[in-house]
């Protein structure tokens, strides 16, 4: 995988297994949750790591931020099927889908996992 900053496309793809190049069907909609999930991310850590490329004496954003993003845009493009946080589960009938998920409050460090701000 690249180290590269911003995770894109290709790399959202491939959390998804859609590694067939030939199936572009919903390439818009995943290239609008990855975009939204960088802009989250260089949001909140925009000063804290050179995330646009041209901070100097910012280190480079660590593994686990680049992939809690991939799995923050998988999130936002998975959430598209349930609008209203509850999901069909056929037989079983239907389940309230959390509205965090802490392995990626953990890799981005939000929520409850974000260090202590003085103001």
């Amino acid at each position: 995988m690249a180290t590269a900053w911003p995770p894109g496309l290709d790399e959202l793809r491939r959390e998804l297994r859609r590694v067939d190049g030939a199936d572009t069907t919903d390439d818009q909609l995943l290239t609008d949750a990855v975009d939204a999930a960088v802009a989250f991310v260089v949001r909140i850590h925009g000063t804290r790591y050179n995330l646009d490329g041209l901070s100097v004496g910012l280190p480079d954003p660590p593994a686990d931020l680049r992939l809690g993003t991939v799995y923050l845009a998988r999130r936002l493009h998975s959430r598209r099927s349930s609008p209203d946080g509850v999901i069909n589960l056929g037989e079983l009938g239907s389940s309230r889908i959390p509205s965090f998920d802490p392995d990626i409050d953990r890799m981005l460090r939000i929520g409850r996992y974000r260090g202590p701000v003085i103001a």
